[in-house]
C-alpha cells in the first residue's frame, strides 16, 4: 500500500470526512507539513459495540467483526470508552500546544463503533505522521497488571511499508507511557489479526495504559492526575517518533 504527498488543507479534511475533528496549529503559510504534522488520535471503542463484519485486511477473506466494545473499571465501573476518550483530549490539547496537527476519530461517545477500517482510512486520508490508538486492557483475572503497547506484525502488502517505523513509535510511547504511568512494563507485541493495523498506509500503534481489570489500576486511570500522566507519557513519545522536542509536553 502506498502513501500520498499531504497536501491538504485543514478545510479540505474538514470537508471529506465530517466525522473529523482537526486541530490546527498557527503554522507560517507555505510551510504547513515540515512545521505542524499530523497526528491521528483513535479512542478506543465507542458507547456500543458493533457486531457487523469487516475483512481482516485488503483482499483477506478472513472476517473480524467491526468492535466488540471494550472492557469496563472493575472497581469504577467506568467504561473504557470514557477514559479512552477523556485520556485522547488531554493528549490532543498537549500536542496541539507542541505544534501538532490533530484529527481525532471521535470526540464523544455516543454511538455505535464505526469500526478498525474506517479508523484507519481516517489515518490514511490524512496522510499521518502516526496513528495512535488508545485504549485500555481487561483480563479474566483481577491480577493483571501493566502498560504495553500493540505494534503490527510484517506482512508483505499489508503492514511491509510500515513495519519499521510502527515498531520504532512503539519502542518510544511504550517507554515513555510506562515512565509517566508507573505500571509495570508489559512490553511490545506484535499483532497479525488488528484490522485496524492491516489496513493502515501509515505508521500505527495501539497503546494498553493498563488494566481496568485490576483494581489499582482502575481506581489509579479514574483520577484526573493520573489521566494527565498518561496523555503526558503518550505526548513525549509521540514527539520523540517526530523528531521534536518531548519537553514541549510539559511534565
Amino acid at each position: 500500500m502506498s502513501r500520498g504527498a499531504d497536501n491538504a488543507s485543514c478545510t479540505l479534511q474538514l470537508a471529506f470526512l465530517a466525522v473529523l475533528v482537526l486541530v490546527c496549529a498557527p503554522v507560517e503559510a507555505g510551510n504547513a507539513h515540515a512545521a505542524s504534522p499530523v497526528v491521528v488520535i483513535d479512542p478506543g471503542h465507542d458507547r456500543l459495540a458493533n457486531l457487523r463484519t469487516e475483512p481482516n485486511g485488503p483482499g483477506s477473506a478472513t472476517r473480524k467483526i467491526y468492535d466488540g466494545g471494550g472492557t469496563h473499571g472493575i472497581v469504577t465501573g467506568i467504561r473504557e470508552p470514557d477514559l479512552t476518550l477523556a485520556v485522547s483530549f488531554r493528549l490532543r490539547a498537549l500536542l496541539h500546544r507542541a505544534g501538532v496537527r490533530v484529527v481525532m476519530t471521535r470526540t464523544r461517545t455516543a454511538g455505535r463503533s464505526m469500526g478498525n477500517v474506517a479508523r484507519a482510512r481516517i489515518a490514511n486520508r490524512t496522510h499521518a505522521r502516526l496513528f495512535l490508538r488508545v485504549h485500555a486492557d481487561g483480563a479474566a483475572t483481577s491480577g493483571a497488571r501493566g502498560t504495553h503497547t500493540l505494534t503490527p506484525a510484517l506482512r508483505r502488502g499489508w503492514t511491509d511499508d510500515v513495519y519499521e517505523d510502527s515498531r520504532r513509535a512503539a519502542r518510544l510511547v511504550q517507554t515513555e507511557l510506562v515512565r509517566a504511568l508507573g505500571f509495570p512494563d508489559r512490553g511490545i507485541q506484535e499483532r497479525s489479526d488488528y484490522t485496524g493495523f492491516n489496513w493502515a498506509d501509515v505508521p500505527v500503534i495501539l497503546v494498553e495504559l493498563g488494566f481496568m481489570t485490576n483494581p489499582s489500576e482502575d481506581r489509579a486511570l479514574a483520577r484526573p492526575a493520573v489521566r494527565q500522566q498518561a496523555a503526558v507519557g503518550l505526548c513525549r513519545g509521540t514527539l520523540r517518533f517526530l523528531g521534536l522536542p518531548p519537553g514541549r509536553c510539559g511534565r
